[in-house]
């Protein structure tokens, strides 16, 4: 048996441990408060731009938990500028994916043993900002597990946001687009 000398063990990192105790209870709150008030969330498109942005901020700070967002910014594509819809939405929704980063920064995630964290982890730890951005800009139920990635691989914070963001702006930006000229298609079918 090999004994493990104690004066070659690292010291325990109260500071990082506290870190990520909190960055998991602020994902588990901000998750449990988004399904409490997910019933609601259309409410805040009475607000413009800035409910908007709170919609988006919302529906995706929660983890592995599906919200409206994506259909809120369809809809007030066709009703506000869509150009600024997008931004609005890519902006919050960027904001609202730190929740898988900070889950996966927290060194808690579970999620490790599933085979699609073994598909996408790779990726991340490959291409970076790159896989972000991919990831984030095409509708898929699984960049949660990607933002875990990041966080769990140490990626900078601020290199994950702003990837991060582009994918969004491209991903709502579309979207609001679909809604403008979808429903006003439709609308125009109609008459």
């Amino acid at each position: 048996m090999n004994a493990v000398d104690s004066s070659t063990r690292a010291p325990f990192d109260w500071k990082t441990t506290i870190l990520r105790v909190l960055a998991l209870v602020a994902v588990v709150g901000i998750t449990v408060l988004v399904f409490s008030i997910r019933d609601r969330v259309e409410e805040f498109a009475a607000f413009g731009y800035p409910g908007i942005f709170l919609i988006a901020l919302l529906a995706n700070a929660t983890v592995f938990l599906p919200a409206p967002g994506v259909a809120v910014v369809f809809a007030m594509g066709a009703i506000f500028n869509p150009i600024f819809v997008g931004l609005a939405a890519g902006s919050g929704g960027a904001l609202g994916e730190l929740s898988g980063y900070l889950a996966g920064y927290s060194g808690q995630a579970v999620i490790e043993r599933l085979d699609v964290y073994n598909r996408i982890e790779p990726w991340v730890r490959k291409y970076g900002g790159w896989a972000i951005l991919v990831l984030s800009a095409v509708p898929n139920p699984f960049f949660d597990i990607a933002g875990v990635a990041a966080g769990m691989s140490k990626m900078p914070m601020a290199r994950f946001l702003f990837f991060c963001w582009l994918g969004q702006l491209i991903k709502m930006t579309l979207f609001a687009l679909a809604g403008a000229y979808s429903l006003n298609w439709i609308l125009d079918f109609a008459k």
